[in-house]
């Protein structure tokens, strides 16, 4: 048995040190037999043999497992889990090649408590025949599970029950371990030493402060840039100046008789100079700089949107040359009409819009009437119920506190009591704590302190182990989607100098259509939502004039929107800047391709 117990405990260390997130079978059962070289080749056959079944078959034995733990297991350690996948593969895979003799010394050899509960757990007909080959059909075909692995247990029932009883009876006869007589303290005196004479402390050392890093010189001192555009800015208003007086001193000169004129207009002049005179130095040269065009910062979403635009505009660019190329007509006779029904179009969205806004507008005012007209009737009635109203209002109110009071009064009772009862009670003072003991309350995954240290310890370092994993991949990721953000960016920037240039044109298109104003619309509709607008109007006012009536509230301002005429047909767009977009598209790949 002790031959067949250290072959287990082998399985289980290789067992433990696998990570399936990390490890792969075949390499991990490599390095596992050049570990076990030194053992004899019969017992490195049986632990490489029961090692790569418990490997391979490790999502069929992890159901019962899990279901042991959580249906009869809760007292067993977790540390205990791949013994018991071990017991499962062995009884489940193994049985008739071992043969049973040979299965019941494996048993033997491993703590009887334990392997009485999972042997139990696992050959229960009930279990057998209903959720385990339904969980284990999930997996594997169900013809397979009842054929290969069901029906074997079955039928290895009678004598692995028979197991269990020898086992229980072996557990009822083994005598209890004799208690120890604990040793009694036997009292010594003390043995005390003299004390030493207390020795001169030595004087700690002056700490000696590091000394600090002298101020920068640019705290005091504006920055030599600030002084430049500063001198040109008062070299700039002096040159103003200076035009401007000579403008003044021609002035002058015209209105000044030229005998007396030159002289005064001299001697002004220089009063003039001296007053308007900078006291700066003139520099001999200045250079004007122009900031330079800072391209603005995207962000990622403006950057695939702008992006996947300019694609599309470029494509339909593309069909549409490759269709002239095969010999497609002209669109001349078809844009004629095009802007005939959009010129229809648009007198006609006009019209609907004037009509609509007249609509609105009409509402308004017979909303005004009948609000005046509600607001009356609510005044007189609110002043024949304000008495009533006040009056029930008052009677409720006193009802309503003098209920409050007594629940009040009546809770604190009850608390009253209920402090006394339990200052009546005995109380226990003292309480000892064992961490590794189980509180047994019957609850499922229930476990000691210890346990639950080392189980929280386990769990952090697995966590700490992903989130390091998922850190690597972000940063991977976000790596090439900046690759991939630069160069659409690059591409944009060329679609948008096309663009500019391809909107400066519509734009002197637009303005040169807007230039002629069209005549004023004429429609039937408009005229009579004009004339009941009017008519409206006349009577809110001479209903206001009839009463002082408060104003009504103003209506929350509307956002105006931009009415704008339909634009251009797409064949158009494409003309104005299809062709100029799809060339700026096409050197943006190219450089981008060039670059990579």
């Amino acid at each position: 048995m002790a031959y067949y117990g250290k072959c287990i405990e082998t399985v289980i260390e290789q067992l433990n040190k696998f990570k399936p997130e990390k490890d792969i079978p075949e390499q991990f059962l490599e390095a596992a037999s050049t570990s076990l070289q030194t053992l004899s080749p019969q017992k490195q056959a049986f632990i490489l043999e029961v090692l790569s079944g418990c490997l391979e078959y490790r999502k069929l034995l992890a159901v019962v497992v899990d279901a042991f733990y959580v249906r009869a297991g809760w007292l067993c350690r977790r540390a205990d889990y791949n013994l018991f996948e071990v017991i499962c593969y062995l009884a489940t895979f193994q049985l008739d090649e071992l043969g049973f003799q040979l299965f019941s010394d494996i048993i033997r050899s491993q703590p009887l408590d334990k392997m009485c509960k999972f042997l139990g757990f696992l050959f229960n007909p009930l279990s057998l025949c209903s959720w385990i080959k339904d969980e284990w059909s999930l997996i594997y075909e169900t013809a397979h599970v009842s054929e290969n692995w069901i029906d074997p247990l079955m039928r290895w029932q009678p004598e692995v029950q028979e197991l269990i009883k020898q086992l229980e009876k072996v557990m009822t006869n083994q005598s209890p371990l004799p208690k120890t007589k604990a040793k009694v303290t036997e009292p010594k005196e003390f043995n005390l030493t003299v004390p030493r004479p207390r020795a001169i402390p030595v004087p700690e050392p002056v700490p000696v402060m590091t000394k600090p890093k002298p101020i920068p010189r640019s705290t005091y001192h504006p920055p030599k840039e600030q002084e430049q555009l500063e001198m040109t800015r008062r070299y700039n208003r002096w040159k103003a100046e200076e035009l401007l007086l000579k403008v003044n001193i021609e002035e002058m000169r015209c209105a000044v008789p030229r005998s007396r004129g030159t002289t005064l207009v001299q001697g002004s002049e220089k009063k003039l100079q001296l007053r308007f005179m900078p006291r700066i130095l003139k520099t001999p040269k200045l250079t004007f700089y122009k900031p330079n065009n800072v391209p603005v910062k995207l962000n990622t979403a403006a950057i695939l949107r702008e992006g996947s635009l300019y694609q599309r505009q470029v494509e339909k660019e593309l069909q549409r040359v490759d269709k002239l190329v095969d010999g497609a007509g002209d669109f001349s006779e078809f844009l004629e009409w095009q802007k005939k029904m959009q010129a229809k179009d648009q007198e006609e969205a006009l019209a609907a819009g004037e009509c609509r806004r007249l609509q609105g507008k009409l509402s308004r005012e017979e909303a005004i009437l009948a609000r005046q007209l509600l607001r009356q009737g609510n005044k007189q009635k609110a002043d024949q119920k304000k008495e009533e109203e006040v009056i029930e209002e008052s009677r409720e109110l006193l009802q309503r506190t003098a209920e409050a009071a007594k629940e009040e009064q009546k809770r604190r009772c009850e608390l009253i009591a209920q402090h006394r009862a339990l200052e009546t009670q005995p109380m226990r003072k003292g309480k000892l704590v064992d961490l590794t003991q189980i509180p047994g309350y019957g609850l499922e995954g229930e476990m000691s302190v210890v346990e639950l240290r080392e189980r929280l310890a386990l769990l952090k370092e697995t966590q700490q182990r992903k989130e390091e994993e998922k850190r690597d991949q972000i940063i991977q990721a976000k790596r090439a989607r900046s690759q991939g953000l630069q160069n659409m960016v690059e591409q944009i920037s060329l679609c948008r100098a096309a663009m500019g240039r391809s909107a400066a044109l519509r734009w002197e298109q637009k303005k040169a259509q807007s230039a002629a104003p069209g005549p004023p619309s004429q429609d039937q509709r408009v005229l009579e939502l004009r004339r009941r607008i009017e008519e409206s109007a006349a009577e809110r006012r001479k209903q206001a004039a009839s009463g002082p009536i408060s104003a009504p509230r103003a209506p929350r301002p509307k956002p105006r929107l931009l009415r704008t005429p339909r634009a251009t047909s797409v064949l158009s767009l494409r003309n104005l800047y299809g062709g100029a977009c799809a060339s700026a598209w096409r050197s943006g790949r190219d450089a981008g391709a060039t670059r990579k």
